[in-house]
């Protein structure tokens, strides 16, 4: 375990981190935030309630990281408790009371007062609870069991290991997002999907509400303070915006829309939520490349690999600020999208990205049992780089992934797939869905692929980022390290992207997780060194392509990561590693 940390980690409020509300595109007025410091107790798998616990964890910090305070592993045969009270204020009287768990890594049980009121399997995906017939006057008791077995299971994990080692880092155990209580009424808008139409200038709205009853639902979109359109709308409606203002990452325009529930004439419970009036789709420009396009006009994706992890906080980002800071930080240097590498966020990296004007793609948690299977062909190379060599093995003359899986791991992984998708659905920012990652879990990619573009046509969907491809989806998608990049044969229905590339590495002493095993694909010395072979890769292999069909680009990566130091950023986000005024020439370039 590496002692560095971030540039945010002094800034931390330890009685009640990430104080921001959490939900932004899903805003009530009144909520309570319940991070802080719970007990923890760590047991074996026969415990059903600890007998006493072992000391303090700060939530929402995950019980391996330097932030929670506590910096222990858990194994598969351990099962990690945690324990907080709470007391309903006068907010929640006659009110349904809710539960939210933003992330809990991997199953988890929730109690109050002893009393199980729900469970959850799935580490990446936020759910809440209704405790409303759990909880009494006076002090409550919330425990929440987990059990996380993480690479000795089979569930979606992302790149998280029991031992970190190469391109695999700690483990995020446990609750890792914003644990908080609000009250509903009995009637109350459950859930809203937002679609924008540029082409016909109207927002559809799709709500659920909890109630049967005659119900008044009313929508009012705002352009700032100004209210620009007001309507009733029932289960699925169209509303009008009038001389709208498009949304692009040049002028991340936004509307705020504040949802109104009446039944019987009374407002029973308001919403606020917002949007962007966008489009995403496909065209070819006029050398008859496919392209991606962004308002119906050709745009190129210049991105960057953004694993989100922290130093001190794993999967956590210590702060707000911290969030904005890599964000704005790639964007002032001239990038317009992030690839979220295997691993989602907290809602409000997401909010901020559509704020600040930052295109996402956005992958699926990868998992499966046969990793280490899949893994058997991969061998390192020159200053640790990796080359997958025997990932795959022949079967009726065709290509059969070695970690297809079972049935119950393949069919949780399409349904926590389709849950992200359901949850992010309405984030302005995300461009590209990535269901699959080198080939790591894939199976049924074509399938998977046209599903997710029958489930949401308003997005691309990249069906096989890097070595599998079945033809699938909008683009074609490969991974280039140490190797020159070369344009495949133009297709008719697919853009060409590089959906990774680079990981070009420079170690920085005393801003590094281990220097004595820190890796990357091609390693410099020194920061003139590094700007140089980037400015050469960009000038050389990058930006001629583009003209030739390249329409984007994942440059690896937005930071160093543990054993990784090819990051734009060192891991304690403390240094630009590349010449910052380079970057904004080389990157000023990268379009169509």
């Amino acid at each position: 375990m590496s002692h560095i940390k971030t540039i945010f980690y002094d800034k931390v409020d330890r009685s009640c981190p990430l104080n921001e509300y959490p939900r932004p595109q899903f805003q009530r007025d009144f909520w309570v935030n319940l991070n802080g410091e719970f007990d923890y107790a760590i047991t074996d798998a026969n415990t059903t309630f600890p007998e006493k616990y072992d000391g303090k964890i700060v939530v929402p910090f995950a019980i391996e990281c330097a932030l929670s305070g506590v910096e222990k592993h858990i194994t598969k045969d351990d099962r990690l408790w945690y324990r907080k009270s709470f007391i309903l204020s006068e907010e929640f009287n006659d009110k349904r009371v809710i539960i939210n768990f933003d992330a809990v890594d991997w199953e988890c049980k929730v109690y109050v007062n002893k009393k199980l009121v729900g469970s959850h399997q799935g580490g990446y995906n936020a759910f809440s609870f209704d405790i409303t017939d759990f909880v009494t006057d006076g002090e409550n008791e919330l425990v929440v069991y987990v059990y996380d077995p993480t690479d000795e299971g089979w569930q979606q994990r992302g790149k998280q290991a029991t031992s970190s080692h190469g391109f695999w880092y700690t483990a995020t155990s446990g609750i890792w997002q914003t644990v908080w209580l609000e009250a509903v009424s009995a009637a109350h808008i459950e859930s809203v999907r937002l679609l924008p139409d540029i082409d016909k200038g109207v927002i559809n709205v799709k709500s659920v509400v909890s109630s049967d009853c005659d119900y008044t639902l009313k929508a009012t979109i705002y352009d700032g303070e100004k209210a620009v359109a007001e309507s009733v709308i029932g289960k699925d409606s169209d509303i009008a915006v009038p001389d709208f203002k498009l949304w692009s990452p040049e002028e991340p325009n936004l509307y705020d829309m504040v949802l109104e529930l009446s039944v019987d004439g009374k407002a029973v419970d308001t919403v606020k939520t917002y949007f962007g009036m966008r489009k995403f789709s496909m065209g070819k420009d006029d050398k008859g490349y496919m392209r991606l396009c962004l308002n119906n006009k050709p745009y190129f994706h210049n991105g960057l690999l953004d694993q989100g992890y922290w130093c001190d906080g794993g999967m956590t980002p210590p702060t707000d600020e911290a969030m904005i800071y890599d964000i704005q930080k790639m964007k002032d240097l001239g990038f317009n999208m992030l690839r979220k590498h295997i691993k989602t966020e907290p809602a409000r990296w997401y909010y901020h990205c559509d704020r600040l004007g930052m295109l996402v793609w956005q992958d699926m948690i990868s998992g499966g049992k046969a990793l280490s299977q899949f893994f058997a062909g991969v061998i390192p190379i020159i200053q640790g780089g990796f080359i997958p060599v025997a990932a795959f093995s022949m079967k009726d003359n065709k290509y059969e992934l070695f970690n297809r899986g079972e049935k119950e791991w393949r069919d949780f992984f399409e349904a926590e797939m389709y849950e992200m998708i359901d949850q992010l659905y309405n984030c302005v920012s995300i461009a590209t869905w990535v269901p699959f990652n080198e080939g790591w879990g894939q199976f049924d990619a074509a399938r998977i692929g046209n599903a997710i573009k029958a489930a949401d046509p308003s997005r691309h969907c990249d069906h096989a980022s890097g070595w599998y491809d079945q033809k699938a989806g909008d683009f074609r998608s490969i991974h280039r390290y140490t190797i020159p990049v070369q344009v495949p044969k133009k297709e008719n229905n697919r853009a060409f992207v590089l959906s990774e590339f680079g990981g070009y590495s420079h170690i920085i002493d005393g801003h590094v997780w281990n220097k004595a095993k820190s890796f990357g694909y091609m390693m410099y010395n020194s920061k003139e060194s590094l700007t140089k072979a980037y400015r050469k890769l960009f000038e050389k292999q990058i930006i001629p392509n583009i003209r030739k069909g390249l329409s984007a680009t994942v440059y690896t990566q937005v930071s160093d990561v543990e054993f990784e130091v090819n990051g734009i950023l060192t891991y304690d986000r403390a240094i630009v590693k590349v010449d910052e005024a380079t970057l904004k020439e080389l990157n000023s370039k990268m379009k169509l």
